[in-house]
This record gives structure tokens, C-alpha cells and sequence, in this order.
């Protein structure tokens, strides 16, 4: 990264916004291609305005720390939102603001956690849309369906005992679930286990897990959706304009810079904010035909849940202040078939963060992820979604490939930038008035923001066949005959429920909720087919896989410096003999130093030479 005044080549001043070509792209080189030095040194991290170590000037790190909060605000606000049904919530607006300020709070914790002592990466830690299924497929049990007058908003008094009885039993469900299943992932994180398991579980597996992930919310989706479709288009367009035709769109936005003083720098803001900027459009203009009284103001009418004053009283009833605590909704409750349920769901958790975790290395400057990082992650992740379940945000947690994403277009990989956004993840969660107003969001305006979110989560799943021979009949079959499965039977068995009762009723609800997730029989068909159909390592995709997520030798002081646990811990503290033999913790010979540290310190200057060079943002640059 050089410095450069000649900005008139591509118009902007901004360094974190401008690729080598004048957009603000940068494709990584294809570091398994290149020498440690060529792929680790001197290409790839002055690419970077700050690097996975470096410490931003203070206000920069708060600024690109909330935009990471923006960034994952959609699939923080929506999780509660589409629990609110099963839960009863759907007319008690107040309780659904205390789960969305739930989530931020617990989010915060979780991203701190996994920054400091987990994978150490830069990475947002949030709700998964993994856990909905199987949450969903439990409440969906005759003993959980809510009861017919919570459906009737003239006959719900919020603050009655009985109804607060009705939905906190239903959570605390939920919790116990999440909290004996998050157990199962510390275990495999500690364990060193994910390598075990990994050897077995493919492309073909996660493909259809991931897909299916999505796919049976779109009734939920078509609901919230169909309460006016004008409306929920419009807030569909809204977000595919900004993220989709308006991407490559700078927009000038004042700033300050010494020497320049006020001036305006060229910003990306349409890719970094589609699905804030299309929610407030559209939600601007429902308060604008709610004024103007073009949406109907009877209940029946079709368009009133467009409204904005249906949802208003929120805000003003919310409190400023509200600090959410362990245990806020009761002690959990504990049932065998939810557990096995939300296993699932902690698998294709593991799956989705894994890839993450990679990708989040290769775009923060850092090197591939050691195994001990991997385990300790994983096992972070499985602690986060233990303080997610005694909370109760009804949710687990996991990391976000949107913000990994954003590390591309900011090119600021420091992971005290996730700190920041974590905290301000941990402020919002404590301001009432925030989760309210997200929780007064027009139905049709959450409905439009569903189908764009859940198309592409289906994508994404998808997305995992490009390392297989999907020429192959093989994998097509599997790959079709997975997902199709998993539509299909959880359909017919929560239609025939009667027909799969064995007598013992606990066994009957386990496999009421296993057959009722569509991800844990699209997963489990791809697994036992991948596994047992005679294929190459190629023609499975685990070729391309394993050298995709190929790892470099983790005995490098540069792997120390990123990946090892801070303050000390295993170097100055705790540094017993047998502390190295633990799967979660680094691996040093007896001396206690790490074997290749002349050729680790030549990499590590290498790094800090061209971190180095990386101009002060603000300066006129080009990348």
C-alpha cells in the first residue's frame, strides 16, 4: 500500500473503500499458490489498511465497529421476530423489544468472548438461523401450540399471570434445550473432536443442511409477506437496488481530515447498509401513508398491519434502561425432545463457522487458523450459546459470514474494530428503547426483508456444490434426493403425527422434532449417502474442500501472535508442562518456545514492515 495524491484515477480519498482497479474489490491472491513470504508477507497484508494485530486510531475503531453492528442487525432483529409466534408474543409488542435488547446484550458478551479467548479473530458473534428450525419443530408439539385465545389481540392482557405464564413456559423450554445442546459443542470444541468429525462430513453433507436451513420458513416468510404485498415488495426492491445495482455507487459523505479540515470522502454506502437503508425507506413511507390515512385504520381491512401506529405504543412504554440478567424468564426446563432437536442445529452451526473462520483469516491478514483456534472457537461458541440459553434470548449464537464479509470491503482487518462493535452490541442490548423501536417494525416491511434474508441463506447452502463434480449422477442424486427429503417428510409427519406415536411419549416427541426439522433429514441423508456410495475424494468435493481450508504449520511466532490466548495466559501464566497437550491450546516443545522462530520472525517483520506502510486513514491513497 503506497500513498499516492493522485486520487483523480479513481475519484475517492478513502483507502478503506478502493481496490487496485479503482473499485473497492480487492480479489485475494491464491495463497496456497504462492511462498510463505510472497502469500503472508509482502502481498497480502499491504492490501490492508490495518491487519489482524494492528490498533486504529480510537474514533476509527468505533466508527467501523458499529457498522459491523449494522451490519448484523438484520439477522439480530429477525430472530425474535419470527419466535415471537410460537412463543404467544405476537400481540405483546413490549416482550418482544426485551428479547431483540436479549440478543444484542448476549451478542456483545459472545463476540468479546470469542475475540479475546476463542479463535481470536475478527468476527461477530450473533443468533443463528440454524437453531429456528428445530426450536420451531418443538414448539409445534401438541403440548406447546399455543393456546387459541393468545391468537385474539382484544383478549390478551399482557400483563396478566396467566398470559406471562403461557409464553415463559414455552421459553423456558426453549432454554433448557439450547443450554444441554450447547454442552454437546463445548465438549467437541475442547475435545479437539470437530477434526474427527470433519473427516466424515463433506460438501454433500453441509449443502443440504445449510439449504434446508431456510427453506421451511417460507411460510413464515409468505405470512408476515402477504400482509401487504405492495409494501413488502417495495421493501424487497429497496434492498436488491441498494445491494445488487447501486453496489459500485459511491456516495460523498462529509468528513474531517487535518490539513483537508471538512471535506467530503467517497463511500460505498449502498453495499455496506442495503438492508438498514431499504427497512428505514420503507418503514418512513408506512408512517407516510399512515398519516395521510391511505393505509386502512380497521383491523380487518386488508393493509392494516402496514400501519405504523399499530406498533407505536411500544416505544413509549419500553423503558430507557434495562439491564437483561441469566434466568430473567425462570429457571429452564429440560425435555429430551428438544435437546436432540437443537443438536442439529448446533452441528450445522459448527459447519457454517467453520468456513467462516477461514475466510475471516484470509481477509483480517491473518494465516490459517491453527487447529487449537479451530477447537477453541467451537468451544467458545458452545459456551456463548450456554449464556445465549440461561438468558434467554431463545437462540443460540454463532458467527456472522456477513461481517466477515465486510472485512473485504473495509480492508480494516484489526479485531479491535470487533471489540468496539461488540460493545456497542452490549450498550444497545441495555437501552430499551432500542430493541422497541426495532420491534415496531411494520409486519409487511419484516415480511419483504424475510424473502430477500432467507434466498439467500438457501444460496449459501447451495453454494458449497461448487467443490464437488455436480457432472457426477452421484452427487446429484444425493444432493436432490437430500433436500427433497427433507421438505417432504417433515411435511407429511407434522400432518401425521398420529402415526408415529410409539406409546412412550418422550420417544415420541424426540422423533416428533427429528422428523419435523427439515435440516437434520436433509443433513443426516446426505451424510449416510456421501458415506456410503462409492465416490473419489475428488468427485465428493473433499479435495477441493480440505485445500480450501489448508492449513499452514501453526509453529510460527506470527501464529503465536494471532492465535495464542492473550494476557499471557499459556507464556508468562499457566504455563504447566502438560497445558500444551490440551487440544484447545497451542503447542510448544518443552523450552516453551516455538520450533521455526528464526524463519517465524522473519515472516512476522515482514508483516509489520508493510502493516508499516499502510497510510492513516483519511490520507489520499490508493490501494
Amino acid at each position: 500500500m503506497t500513498p499516492s495524491s493522485d486520487k483523480e484515477l479513481n475519484g475517492l480519498d478513502n483507502p478503506s473503500f478502493v481496490g487496485e482497479d479503482g473499485s473497492h474489490y480487492y480479489a485475494f491472491p491464491d495463497l496456497t499458490a504462492q511462498s510463505p513470504k510472497e502469500g503472508r508477507g509482502e502481498d497480502h497484508s499491504s492490501k490492508l489498511a490495518y491487519i489482524i494485530t494492528d490498533v486504529p486510531p480510537w474514533y476509527l475503531c468505533i466508527l467501523l465497529g458499529i457498522q459491523h453492528f449494522l451490519t448484523a442487525m438484520g439477522g439480530l432483529v429477525a430472530i425474535p421476530l419470527i419466535l415471537s409466534k410460537e412463543l404467544c408474543l405476537q400481540h405483546d409488542l413490549l416482550t418482544q423489544s426485551h428479547l431483540i435488547s436479549t440478543i444484542f446484550f448476549v451478542s456483545g458478551i459472545c463476540t468479546l468472548l470469542q475475540v479475546f479467548f476463542g479463535v481470536r479473530l475478527p468476527i461477530i458473534q450473533g443468533g443463528t438461523f440454524a437453531f429456528l428450525t428445530p426450536t420451531l419443530a418443538m414448539l409445534s408439539l401438541p403440548k406447546w401450540q399455543c393456546p387459541a385465545w393468545t391468537q385474539n389481540a382484544t383478549l390478551v392482557n399482557t400483563s396478566s399471570p396467566e398470559f406471562i405464564e403461557v409464553w415463559q413456559t414455552r421459553m423456558r423450554e426453549v432454554q433448557g434445550a439450547i443450554i444441554v445442546a450447547s454442552c454437546f459443542q463445548i465438549f467437541v470444541g475442547f475435545s479437539g473432536l470437530i477434526g474427527f468429525l470433519m473427516r466424515f462430513i463433506g460438501p454433500l453433507t453441509i449443502a443440504p443442511t445449510i439449504t434446508l436451513v431456510a427453506l421451511p420458513l417460507f411460510d413464515s416468510a409468505g405470512d408476515d409477506a402477504g400482509q401487504h404485498w405492495g409494501i413488502s415488495f417495495m421493501t424487497i426492491a429497496f434492498i436488491v437496488i441498494f445491494s445488487q445495482y447501486l453496489k459500485d455507487t459511491p456516495v460523498p459523505l462529509p468528513s474531517y481530515q487535518k490539513g483537508k479540515k471538512c471535506h467530503f470522502s467517497k463511500i460505498y454506502l449502498f453495499q455496506i447498509f442495503p438492508v438498514l437503508l431499504g427497512l428505514s425507506l420503507s418503514w418512513l413511507l408506512c408512517y407516510v401513508l399512515t398519516v395521510t390515512d391511505v393505509l386502512p385504520a380497521d383491523p380487518a381491512g386488508y393493509g392494516h398491519p402496514a400501519r405504523t401506529d399499530t406498533r407505536g405504543d411500544v416505544l413509549s412504554q419500553a423503558p430507557w434502561f434495562r439491564f437483561p440478567y441469566p434466568g430473567q424468564w425462570g429457571v429452564p426446563t429440560v425435555s429430551l425432545a428438544g435437546i436432540f432437536g437443537i443438536i442439529a442445529g448446533v452441528i450445522s452451526s459448527m459447519l457454517e463457522s467453520l468456513g467462516d473462520y477461514y475466510a475471516c483469516a484470509r481477509l483480517s491478514g491473518a494465516p490459517p487458523p491453527p487447529k487449537h483456534a479451530i477447537n477453541r472457537g467451537i468451544g467458545v461458541e458452545g459456551i456463548g450459546c450456554l449464556l445465549a440459553g440461561a438468558w434467554g434470548t431463545g437462540n443460540g449464537t454463532t458467527s456472522y459470514s456477513e461481517n466477515v464479509g465486510a472485512l473485504g470491503i473495509t480492508k480494516v482487518g484489526s479485531r479491535m474494530v470487533i471489540v468496539a462493535g461488540g460493545c456497542a452490541m452490549l450498550l444497545s442490548g441495555i437501552f430499551g428503547k432500542v430493541g422497541a423501536m426495532f420491534a415496531s417494525i411494520p409486519t409487511p416491511v419484516i415480511g419483504g426483508m424475510f424473502l430477500v434474508m432467507f434466498g439467500v441463506i438457501t444460496a449459501v447452502g447451495v453454494s458449497n456444490l461448487q467443490y464437488t463434480d455436480m457432472n457426477s449422477s452421484r452427487n446429484i442424486f444425493i444432493f436432490g434426493f437430500s433436500v427433497f427429503a427433507g421438505l417432504t417428510i417433515p411435511n407429511w409427519a407434522s400432518k401425521n403425527s398420529g402415526l408415529l406415536e410409539t406409546g412412550i411419549i418422550q420417544l415420541d416427541q424426540v422423533i416428533q422434532v427429528l422428523l419435523t426439522t427439515g435440516m437434520f433429514v436433509g443433513g443426516f441423508l446426505g451424510f449416510l449417502l456421501d458415506n456410503t456410495i462409492p465416490g473419489t475424494q475428488e468427485e465428493r468435493g473433499l479435495l477441493a474442500w480440505k485445500q480450501s481450508h489448508k492449513e499452514e504449520g501453526d509453529n510460527s511466532q506470527l501464529v503465536s501472535n494471532v492465535y495464542d490466548l492473550p494476557f499471557g495466559i499459556g507464556t508468562k501464566y499457566c504455563t504447566v508442562s502438560w497445558f500444551r497437550y490440551l487440544p484447545a491450546c497451542p503447542k510448544r516443545p518443552p523450552g516453551g518456545k516455538r520450533m521455526d522462530e528464526p524463519k517465524a520472525a522473519k515472516q512476522e517483520s515482514s508483516i509489520k514492515a508493510s502493516s508499516e506502510r499502510a497510510p492513516e486513514i483519511g490520507a489520499d491513497t490508493r490501494i
